[in-house]
């Protein structure tokens, strides 16, 4: 999947890279026993912000997908672009959610948290 934040296209990559990437961002972590220990989740988090239409949510899922871009746009840039009157952010909810349904690395995941 591609979109254009400013003048610059971006491939947006839901494959296993993706799954690392969100559950460094939004994954649930604890502490055992002393140490941090990453419990994942971040894909399960991801799927119930795109079906509730958190923006937030949106924003961090594309600057993850975005992992593999050469000048990969940060965070602020995101959200500035999901800001923008001119963003049809209906129609992107719907995109990212249609993409990771047909990513195999995400599909069955999303498929199963299917509302």
């Amino acid at each position: 999947m591609q979109i254009t934040i400013g003048k610059k296209n971006l491939d947006l990559n839901f494959g296993v890279r993706f799954v690392r990437e969100i559950d460094k961002l939004v994954g649930v972590e604890m502490n055992i026993q002393g140490s941090k220990q990453s419990l994942g989740f971040g894909l399960t988090k991801a799927v119930l912000g795109l079906k509730s239409y958190d923006s937030a949510m949106l924003s961090t899922i594309i600057y993850a997908a975005a992992w593999d871009n050469k000048k990969r746009p940060s965070q602020l840039d995101v959200d500035n672009f999901l800001d923008d009157p001119k963003t049809d952010i209906e129609k992107l909810f719907d995109d990212v959610t249609a993409e990771m349904m047909k990513a195999n690395a995400v599909k069955v995941a999303t498929k199963n948290l299917k509302a």
